[in-house]
């Protein structure tokens, strides 16, 4: 039986509650906006994690269908379907278990996208009042939309490798844009005219470095590519070892198979392997000399200190996820734990290069904040009518 008329109506009705109350304790006070920006930036960076964590489980089509599990609203409405494909196919993705993972993530999606909206209307109606960056809100939004479509393509092309790689990368584009939404309403980076233009050329290029890491990591990961390589800095015993880059890079071909239907050979796991673990070399280098530059850098230094740990920690993840591929340390258990902690590394990464990319492209107009947490460059009508009422204190006292 799937959702009813009813069920759905109050779903909807319980979301619109979310963004409404949401957006009215916001109101138009720049810290509280703030204070919803970090709040759902988190919750973002949660859901990102938790997707990575679902995907490797193999749970992304634990409920096969979108966006209910089986046409319901929880997995145990739906038991009864689910154990029926269970049963016809035992190995196969379906399970109560995977599906409640799959459903929690899309519930906590669903969650995250109420906040967002609700960032985005109180945005929109501080406007006028402060220079709330309702662009960025906006655009937070706009690509959650389009999250949730290729959330439902995620699942209606069954995990595409193209498909899945787009809808993390969409994930982390949020994450992005939510973390300089957040910073863009705090005061600017007390960085002088020469360090801002000291760390963009390194920014940028580690900005792109990173990119083009993330994608080749999330073209591993949808690949199932990670255990094609179970030894460092070797992989198979070679330095160089065999690799199909053509069939490994076709973006228009199914999960696991070549673009004529035949599985996917060991070569072209190979390459896609190797790819990340070379690019990894450039891109190590991209985020370590930044992190030298804002080190150097007065206002930027902490950010410095923050990303050289955050990459030598990747890295560390990296090399755990290889040794747990290993034939002697082969263990699921493991591989999930450090693979879903190489994911939330990867999301760290982008928030570090988000804060150091706008301490390097800021205007530098250093706000005034303060203790009420409202900046004293914002117009206060409160403040404003108080200041009108009050005794002129130049004036000459009465006699």
């Amino acid at each position: 039986m799937g959702m009813t008329t009813a069920e759905r109506g109050a779903l909807a009705l319980a979301a619109l509650a979310v963004m409404l109350v949401a957006a009215a304790l916001v109101g138009t006070r720049r810290d509280r906006l703030q204070r919803l920006a970090i709040v759902t930036t988190v919750l973002t960076f949660v859901l990102v994690v938790f997707g990575a964590y679902v995907r490797l489980n193999d749970a992304g089509l634990g409920c096969p269908d979108w966006p209910g599990c089986y046409g319901n609203f929880t997995p145990d409405q739906a038991s009864d379907a689910i154990q029926a494909a269970q049963a016809q196919n035992p190995a196969g993705p379906v399970s109560l278990p995977k599906a409640w993972k799959e459903m929690l993530h899309r519930y906590l999606a669903m969650l995250v996208g109420c906040f967002i909206v609700a960032l985005a209307i109180a945005a929109w109606r501080s406007r006028r009042r402060f220079d709330a960056p309702y662009g960025l809100a906006m655009s937070a939004l706009a690509v959650v939309v389009l999250q949730g479509a290729f959330g439902a393509l995620t699942v209606t092309l069954l995990l595409k490798p193209a498909i899945v790689t787009t809808h993390l990368a969409g994930g982390l584009t949020v994450l992005a844009l939510l973390a300089l939404t957040a910073r863009r309403l705090g005061p600017a980076p007390a960085v002088d005219a020469g360090g801002r233009r000291a760390l963009r050329g390194p920014a940028t290029l580690a900005a792109a470095a990173l990119l083009v890491q993330i994608l080749l990591g999330g073209w591993v990961s949808t690949n199932y590519a990670a255990a094609a390589c179970g030894d460092l800095p070797l992989c198979q015993d070679h330095l160089a070892p065999q690799a199909d880059f053509a069939t490994a890079f076709n973006p228009f071909r199914e999960l696991g198979r070549t673009a004529s239907g035949a599985n996917l050979p060991l070569p072209a796991l190979t390459a896609i392997h190797m790819a990340h673990r070379g690019f990894a070399i450039v891109a190590f280098a991209a985020l370590i000399a930044l992190a030298w530059r804002a080190g150097r850098t007065r206002g930027s230094g902490a950010l410095g200190v923050a990303l050289a740990l955050a990459v030598c920690v990747q890295v560390a993840l990296g090399i755990g996820i290889v040794a747990a591929m290993s034939p002697d340390h082969l263990a699921i258990a493991s591989q999930l734990a450090v693979a879903a902690g190489h994911n939330a590394g990867a999301a760290v990464l982008v928030v570090l290069l988000t804060m150091l990319n706008f301490h390097a492209w800021s205007s530098g107009d250093v706000r005034a904040v303060d203790p009420g947490g409202s900046h004293s460059g914002e117009p206060d009508p409160a403040r404003d009518r108080r200041a009108r009422l009050a005794p002129d204190a130049t004036a000459p006292a009465a006699t």
